[in-house]
């Protein structure tokens, strides 16, 4: 077979096609100019031009999220890069997979303090699956293929290919790479059956079981075979911020998030249970609140794809490592074998004890005549979308009121910085979302002082015509922060009132988009319908109470069933 040769960025663009990228976001820069040059010639692939290299990766992190494809972005060497880490690591604790290309000084410079270089494998080693510095442009086919393999296998999770310059340039002779094999990397899909076999033994002597969906379960697309295992265990389930989505908000057996505010069903229930069915989920601090205490009459069934995090952060009686949606089919069938007897009336009592917590202490708040509640703003957009919109957040307050309020039905519509909690991200991830599904309604909800860290972004979103609507619950305050200061610190407001703020309306027209201000109830509703019915970016202020809390709130290093609750 004849082979021609290829420069190293000729390569690079064969091999994402091979891929199946149809979109990179990126910002161009000296050491990546070659890539962007060639970039040129493919006019296939799309590329999005951000404002900062941050934004680039968190909306590639949306992209990914919402298309069930590995995100990609590109960025420059030194300051490039090291913006993205952010936004790597944000993948990295919520599994997200993407490939991030990094240029480099040429590699004769590097170790040698040239212009703009630094060591971004180093740097990022902790917050990436795995990374790459390429040094032999031979070798860049079958680095940029396992780069792809390894980020949407298993555990999902970002990769980083770091591109010196000099190997961009240089040709090697091209021959497509058809299988990736890595001696060192087996993930593990299909689970062990005597596992799943000692699970059914403990689901069956279970009078009180509950099950905890977590980001897993979105990630291997297995909502439909939980819903079944569910109803056929006739078992409650709560779900973790990541896995809100995974299971139907309307369904009686669906308590709502766990944790740090999560409803008090679901955390009562997590206390007193007596087997714990957690399925591709962490079991982080958030979720178990003071560990010792979490769950403590239970039994636990651990099911999750990544071996390591099982018995990490709390003990186990049977793990399960698999993925979600084979482990789930399998022990649907071996219920279907087997059969569970009359569990209708072996869960009675339990399922009429949760239906008592769900009723006497549901997610609630008072909507003031004189005041907007951002939980009426969520609900009202809840109402008006169906449930269908695409509803990405920032972190804190905005994210956990979007999190109580805005029932998702499917998975893959609430877009959120889950493990690292990172401000700025969800402005981005709602441009790399609305990319992914442009016939989606896609919707930000915003803090006042998170939509300042990516504002910028404004520009990306108005040039290349992705209508998002930012939706900014400003209460002139870093909420969040400033609820701990209120609650545990005496109401010292050190440093988290926002005394200065810009005219978000001006700001968004300047930038070409449409900005509107809303000071009253009344007029929650028609803006809101207005702003998803116009043809444009949107973004709205709408002005909420300086002290409004999110509610429940369990302090930090408190067991999960003492709630603050008003």
């Amino acid at each position: 077979m004849f082979l021609i040769k290829l420069t190293g960025a000729q390569i690079l663009f064969k091999v994402l096609k091979e891929e199946g990228v149809d979109v990179i976001f990126g910002y161009p820069g000296g050491a990546v100019l070659d890539i962007y040059d060639e970039m040129s010639k493919h006019r296939d692939i799309k590329h999005i031009l951000v404002r900062h290299e941050q934004a680039a990766v968190h909306a590639a992190d949306g992209y990914a999220r919402v298309s069930g494809k590995v995100g990609v972005c590109i960025a420059t060497s030194g300051p490039g890069a090291t913006n993205t880490v952010t936004g790597i690591a944000t993948a990295y604790m919520d599994s997200i997979p993407l490939v991030v290309f990094t240029g480099q000084v040429p590699t004769r410079l590097v170790g040698s303090d040239a212009f703009q270089e630094v060591d971004i494998v180093g740097i990022t080693r902790s917050c990436t699956k795995h990374n790459y510095l390429v040094t032999d442009v031979n070798d860049l086919a079958r680095i940029v293929k396992e780069a792809f393999y390894i980020a949407r296998t298993g555990r999902p999770g970002p990769v980083l290919v770091d591109i010196p310059k000099d190997v961009q340039q240089a040709t090697a002779k091209y021959e497509p790479i058809r299988e990736v094999k890595l001696r060192s990397y087996k993930p593990v899909y299909k689970p062990n059956v005597k596992q799943l076999k000692k699970a059914i033994s403990l689901i069956k002597r279970s009078k009180k079981p509950l099950i905890l969906s977590g980001g897993g379960v979105v990630h291997s697309r297995a909502y439909e075979e939980l819903r079944e295992f569910a109803e056929k265990i006739k078992s409650p389930v709560a779900s973790t911020l990541m896995g809100l989505g995974s299971f139907p908000p309307d369904s009686p057996l669906w308590l709502g998030m766990v944790g740090m505010h999560g409803t008090y069903a679901a955390n009562m229930a997590t206390g007193e249970c007596d087997l714990l069915i957690g399925i591709g989920v962490r079991f982080d601090d958030r979720v178990t609140g003071k560990v010792d205490t979490f769950a403590p009459h239970a039994k636990i069934i651990h099911i999750d794809i990544d071996p390591t995090s099982i018995q990490k952060n709390v003990p186990v009686t049977v793990p399960v490592v698999g993925d979600c949606k084979i482990a789930l089919s399998m022990l649907n069938k071996i219920l279907d074998e087997e059969g569970l007897g009359d569990v209708e009336e072996i869960r009675k009592e339990w399922l009429e004890k949760i239906e008592d917590w769900k009723k006497s202490k549901p997610l609630t708040y008072k909507q003031e005549k004189d005041e907007i509640k951002p939980q009426y703003v969520i609900e009202t957009l809840y109402n008006l979308t169906k449930g269908e919109a695409i509803v990405a957040t920032e972190v804190g307050q905005n994210q956990m009121w979007t999190a109580q309020f805005y029932k998702f039905h499917k998975p893959n519509h609430f877009i959120t910085s889950g493990g690292l909690g990172c401000m700025g991200y969800g402005f981005p991830a709602s441009i790399g979302a609305k990319v992914a599904c442009p016939d989606k309604i896609v919707v930000d909800i915003a803090g006042d002082g998170s939509i300042q860290m990516n504002i910028q972004e404004l520009a990306t979103a108005v040039q290349n015509n992705i209508h998002v609507k930012v939706i900014i619950l400003n209460n002139s305050y870093l909420g969040m922060v400033r609820q701990w200061q209120e609650l545990f610190y005496e109401k010292r407001y050190s440093q988290t009132y926002l005394a200065y703020a810009p005219d978000f309306v001006k700001l968004a027209e300047a930038y070409g988009a449409v900005g509107m201000r809303v000071t009253k109830p009344e007029e929650v509703k028609p803006a809101l319908e207005k702003a998803l019915s116009t043809e444009n970016v949107v973004l709205i202020d709408i002005r909420i109470p300086p002290e409004e809390k999110v509610f429940p709130m369990v302090p930090a290093g408190s067991p999960i069933t003492e709630m603050i609750l008003v």
